[in-house]
C-alpha cells in the first residue's frame, strides 16, 4: 500500500469516526447502514486502488461499475434487466481500450523485450508447482517467466546487469514475484485481465540500470519489488 492509499483510507476512517460520534450525541442522524451499504466494500477499495502503483486499472474500473450497478439496483434506481444488458458490453469495451492503450503508448518497452527475445530468454516455468530462481553475480540479460496455476519467484537482487535486461512474465491463474536489485529502473508494459501487475520498486537516483518487463496477468498477478 503506497502513501496515497494510506491517506485515502485514513480519511475514510476519520469521516466514519466523526459521523458515528456526531450520531452518538444526537447532532446528526446519518444512517451508515442504508439500503445497499454493503456495495461500498466493492466500490471503495476499487476506487482507492486506481491511485496505487498497480497497473490492473481495468479490473478496478470493472469492480467500480459492478459495485455502482449493484447499489443502484438495491436502491431501485435502475432495473436489473437493464444492467444485465449493459454490463457485459461495457466490460469488453474497457478490456479492448486497455489492450489498445498498452499497445500504442508503451510500444518502446515491447520493442525492447522483442529485441531481447531474439537472442534468447531463459525459460522459468511453474505449472501446478512453485519455482524459485536466484541469479547471483552472473551477467543477466533476460528471462521468460511462466506461472500457470503455479508460482514463480525470480530473485535478481545479486545479479549483474550491465545496462539493460528484459523479462517476459505471464501469470495465468498463478503468481510471479520478481525481486529487483537496487539502483535499477523498471519499465513495464502490462496486460492485466482480471489480474494485476504491480511495481513496488524504489525510485532510483543517479546512474542506473533498466529492466524492461512485458507482463500478462489473467486471473493472476505479477509483483515487482
Amino acid at each position: 500500500m503506497n502513501s496515497l492509499n494510506k491517506v485515502l483510507w485514513g480519511l475514510i476512517l476519520i469521516v466514519i469516526g466523526i459521523v458515528i460520534g456526531l450520531n452518538s450525541f444526537g447532532i446528526t442522524d446519518i444512517n451508515l447502514f442504508f439500503e445497499g451499504w454493503w456495495t461500498l466494500f466493492i466500490i471503495i477499495p476499487c476506487t482507492i486502488d486506481l491511485f496505487s502503483d498497480k497497473t490492473g486499472k481495468v479490473g478496478n474500473l470493472i469492480g467500480i461499475i459492478i459495485g455502482v450497478a449493484l447499489l443502484l439496483i438495491t436502491r431501485d434506481i435502475i432495473d436489473l434487466a437493464l444492467i444485465a444488458k449493459l454490463i457485459i458490453p461495457i466490460i469488453f469495451v474497457l478490456i479492448g481500450l486497455s489492450l489498445i492503450f498498452n499497445s500504442t503508448i508503451k510500444k518502446n518497452i515491447a520493442d525492447k523485450v522483442r529485441e531481447g527475445s531474439i537472442s534468447g530468454l531463459e525459460p522459468i516455468v511453474a505449472t501446478f508447482s512453485k519455482q524459485e530462481a536466484i541469479k547471483e553475480d552472473e551477467n543477466f540479460k533476460g528471462a521468460a517467466l511462466e506461472a500457470v496455476f503455479g508460482t514463480v519467484v525470480f530473485d535478481l537482487r545479486k545479479a549483474n546487469i550491465e545496462k539493460e535486461a528484459v523479462i517476459k512474465a505471464n501469470a495465468i491463474f498463478g503468481s510471479i514475484e520478481i525481486l529487483i536489485p537496487k539502483n535499477t529502473e523498471v519499465k513495464i508494459k502490462s496486460t492485466p485481465i482480471f489480474g494485476s501487475v504491480s511495481n513496488n520498486t524504489a525510485k532510483t537516483k543517479g546512474e542506473k540500470k533498466t529492466i524492461y518487463v512485458e507482463a500478462f496477468a489473467m486471473f493472476g498477478g505479477v509483483d515487482i519489488k
